[in-house]
């Protein structure tokens, strides 16, 4: 049996099967990274409540989901969940899975940019009126999404990866679609190959986005730092 064979490898780049797993582990990555943002700023912010239940709930909370692997917790939603009387699709435990063990790192992330804001801006805010909700509005979150950015980028590729392990609970990602690939054609190098391009490609791609969105932030700062310096 020939080691290479380029028949194959471009029958590979353009086969349908392969594209539909590589746009279902597109959509996947941005949905639950999406959704991971959301659980993970409300988890941060319950953090910073001064009251003793808050914080242990924190600290629990990002303990117990950092500490089990994404592999149990998508066989257990799958799997184990049934048994207790609760089905879930293939769909619904993936993005449940991977929205949940994503969210406590952004709740790190969001907990850390959020404390690296000045108390004094703080005290600013709430010296002239301002309800804490107006003031996470208006003043902290502008400042802490431009500290936050470059970590959630290097979350984004992490949740990419994070997304071939869904198929062991069979939903058809990239890498899904390529062993199926694989058993149809017994091609592991080609078709191995084609996924490894692919993974690059959107790992690229998002990096463009994400030096973009950095730079277009840093402009907007510093334009707000020289309208402010004009006016005093």
């Amino acid at each position: 049996m020939e080691v290479w064979n380029w028949d194959y490898f471009f029958r590979f780049l353009i086969d349908p099967v392969i594209l539909r797993g590589l746009w279902t582990t597109l959509w996947l990555t941005l949905v639950t990274l999406t959704l991971a943002i959301v659980v993970g700023t409300l988890v941060a912010l319950i953090g910073r409540l001064d009251n003793f239940v808050a914080r242990w709930f924190y600290a629990g909370y990002v303990a117990f989901f950092r500490s089990t692997p994404l592999l149990v917790q998508l066989i257990f939603f799958y799997s184990a969940l049934p048994q207790l009387g609760i089905s879930l699709s293939v769909v619904t435990a993936a993005v449940i899975g991977l929205s949940i063990s994503e969210s406590p790192y952004v709740a790190e992330i969001v907990r850390s940019s959020v404390s690296a804001i000045p108390t004094g801006q703080w005290e600013a805010a709430r010296a002239l009126g301002m309800r804490p909700y107006k003031v996470l509005k208006v003043v902290i979150f502008p400042q802490a999404t431009r500290i936050a950015i470059p970590p959630l980028g290097n979350e984004f590729v992490r949740q990419l990866k994070n997304t071939s392990l869904v198929s062991v609970i069979s939903m058809q990602e990239l890498f899904r679609a390529t062993d199926n690939m694989i058993q149809a054609s017994f091609r592991v190098l080609e078709a191995l190959t084609v996924a490894t391009i692919y993974y690059l490609v959107l790992t690229m791609l998002w990096t463009i986005i994400q030096h973009q969105i950095e730079y277009r932030l840093s402009e907007y700062a510093f334009d707000r730092r020289g309208a402010g310096g004009s006016a005093h």
